[in-house]
């Protein structure tokens, strides 16, 4: 069994509902496709245990086993969204606040003719 770590006792409740609900999500996806478990597993090339932490939601499941996961699902192309910049408002709006009110003209700016 794996070792409970400080960072999952740490984990907000709310996240950690977030985490069961991804292992609920690919549990449902697996039962949708009619692939038993051990035939998952097997195509994931992890052990029954660790499909079987994942579908439950365990926080100690590798970043590997749930795009290992994904990918014998047909459902990987879904991680490159995850923390896409293009998606991140927060980070766009920070960035956005961080620009300067005025623009000056360099010295090197004034050899550019037009």
């Amino acid at each position: 069994m794996a070792k409970a770590t400080r960072s999952h006792k740490a984990l907000p409740a709310a996240l950690k509902r977030t985490v069961s609900l991804l292992g609920q999500d690919i549990a449902t996806a697996r039962t949708r496709r009619r692939i038993p478990q051990r035939l998952l597993a097997e195509r994931m090339m992890v052990s029954l245990d660790t499909l079987q932490r994942l579908e439950k939601g365990h926080p100690g499941v590798s970043l590997g086993v749930v795009a290992s996961a994904l990918w014998a699902l047909g459902l990987a192309d879904r991680l490159k969204f995850l923390a896409a910049p293009e998606r991140d408002t927060v980070g766009m709006t920070e960035e956005l606040a961080r620009l300067p009110r005025r623009v000056r003209r360099t010295k090197a700016d004034t050899s550019l003719d037009f």
